[in-house]
Order: C-alpha cells, then sequence, then structure tokens
C-alpha cells in the first residue's frame, strides 16, 4: 500500500466553527488529524488586507500550538457558486483572474505549497456554442499558464484542478481531464488534479467509466496528490460523512479507495474528508459524525 496521509478539509466549520482556535481543535484533538485543507469558503482572498492578517496570524498560531499543518488551499464551495475564469463577461474573467492571484497569495501566507479546486463553469449558452466553448477554454489555458508563473514566484508546488460533475465545468470526463493536463505541461508550476470520489456522477456521461470513482482513481491517480473523500450513492455529489448510515447506501469503500490508488500508480497523497452538512443540521452531530468519519478512515490507513 503507497504512503497516503489522512487529513480534512475544513469547508464543515463553515459559518459554524469560524475561529480559527475552534476548527484547528476540533481538528487536531477530536477528529486527531495533524494535516489539513483549508477552504476559502472560511476567509475569501479579497477581503481587506487588515482582516486577513489578524485570520492569518491566529491561523498560524492555533495551527503551531496544536501541531497542524496545512498542506494545500481550496477554492470552495462559495466560489463554486461562480463562473469565475469562464465567465461570459471579460470584466468578470478577468476579476476572477485577480481572485486567484490573491488566493494564491494567501495560500502562501498560510504556509500551503498547493492550492486549487474550481477553475471555471461555462454557461448555457456558451457551452452550446462550438466556437465560443473552444475559445474561452483556450482562454482559460492561458490564464492558468499566467497563474502558475504567479504561483512560481510565490514559491507554489502545485496547481490542482478539480474535475466536475458537469460538463459545462470542465473536465468532467476521465479523457477531458487527461487531454487538459495535456495542454498544460509546459506550466510553471505543475497542474495536477484534485480528484472527488463523489464527482462521479456526470448526467451525461456516454462513457460509464466516467460514472465509476475507482475508475477515476485507477486512471489518474498518480495525477492526483490530493483525493477529496465524501461519501455518495453516484447519484448526486451528496458530499456526505462516513457514519454507519451512510455507509449502508453509499458506494465509497475505504479498501477500494486505497486499492484503487495503488493500481494508478500513485504511492502516496493526500486524502482529504471533504464533509458538508446541512446548516440545519444540530452542530453537535457535525462534529460527531466528523469523529465517526475520521475513524472509519483511519482504519484503512494506520
Amino acid at each position: 500500500m503507497g504512503d497516503y496521509v489522512f487529513g480534512v478539509n475544513n469547508c464543515w466549520a463553515l459559518k459554524r466553527f469560524a475561529e480559527p482556535e475552534e476548527w484547528v481543535e476540533i481538528a487536531a484533538t477530536r477528529m486527531e488529524v495533524g494535516v489539513v485543507q483549508f477552504s476559502f469558503d472560511l476567509l475569501d482572498p479579497v477581503v481587506d488586507s487588515g482582516v486577513l492578517a489578524e485570520y492569518v496570524d491566529r491561523t498560524k498560531d492555533a495551527c503551531t500550538k496544536y501541531g497542524v499543518n496545512i498542506q494545500s488551499c481550496s477554492t470552495g464551495g462559495i466560489a463554486y457558486m461562480s463562473n469565475l475564469l469562464m465567465h461570459p463577461f471579460p470584466q468578470m474573467r478577468q476579476y476572477a483572474y485577480g481572485w486567484y492571484a490573491k488566493a494564491i497569495s494567501l495560500s502562501q501566507k498560510l504556509g500551503a505549497k498547493t492550492i486549487g479546486g474550481h477553475f471555471g463553469a461555462l454557461t448555457v449558452r456558451d457551452f452550446g456554442d462550438p466556437f465560443r466553448r473552444d475559445r474561452l477554454i483556450s482562454e482559460l489555458l492561458e490564464q492558468i499558464h499566467s497563474l502558475s508563473r504567479i504561483g512560481l514566484q510565490s514559491g507554489l508546488q502545485t496547481l490542482l484542478w478539480e474535475p466536475m460533475p458537469v460538463p459545462r465545468e470542465p473536465p468532467s470526463t476521465i479523457s477531458e481531464a487527461q487531454a487538459l493536463l495535456d495542454r498544460l505541461e509546459d506550466s510553471l508550476v505543475p497542474v495536477k488534479l484534485c480528484l472527488d470520489v463523489g464527482h462521479a456522477c456526470n448526467p451525461n456521461a456516454t462513457d460509464p467509466r466516467d460514472n465509476d470513482p475507482y475508475e477515476w482513481l485507477r486512471m489518474l491517480g498518480a495525477v492526483s496528490p490530493c483525493v477529496h473523500l465524501q461519501q455518495t450513492d453516484g447519484k448526486a455529489d451528496r458530499h456526505w460523512s462516513f457514519t454507519q448510515d451512510h455507509n449502508k447506501v453509499g458506494l465509497i469503500e475505504g479498501e477500494k479507495v486505497i486499492s484503487s490508488l495503488d493500481m494508478s500508480g500513485a504511492g502516496d497523497g493526500y486524502l482529504f474528508l471533504e464533509m458538508c452538512p446541512a446548516f440545519e443540521q444540530k452542530d453537535d452531530e457535525v462534529v460527531a459524525e466528523l469523529l465517526e468519519s475520521a475513524k472509519y478512515w483511519k482504519q484503512f490507513l494506520d
């Protein structure tokens, strides 16, 4: 078995545990996790520099106190609601580029060497127009190339592109992911993937392998240094926890995830629990599900 490290994306803390001292303590002392992927849901990179400085300082102090390492940063759910670098308005694409540049800078301040996630989404109109679609994808690749230059100057080691289940949010198929990575081979900072085991639910997939999370891991695990873990039934992007109840109906199994990654030739990497609880769920239940999920995954990795 490869040397895989279990960690947690802190998106679960959104609105509930906004203070860094809280989510760091829960991850470190209750989940007993020493590696975190920081979600920009908790800190927007474009807010006032004074606010950023205070939050970064408190986060780093808490991480030092509890022995937690911020391995990477992720765009998060709030940014995912935007078209970002594929917005139909040029001015909005320019703004999104500036957002990403500031996100790279914030990642450096937090001590992370890797950043990525969602880069952009095409509108229905642009996706349906072959000329517009190809032009916007080409422009997107140019923007990612440019961001890799900023990343190199900031000490970044990797840019991560997260495949999505929606065709308008490339890449959404295994072959598309491979093709886009090939077009980014000469980036100054390597561009790799952040696979999510719950994103294999493309409603327009014509190849059944594209809706098989284990096939994604077998084919692309070697170029995915970070993997998002969520329990799902394969019908939608659920982001369920790994409780006994969810595991009864879910199709994600720890042993199969690890064996699929081994088959890819990955050898090592980070496996981040990405649990997105409903805002209506009781707070103590959320924490309990985090702990049960961590316990589930540790039995396959320790």
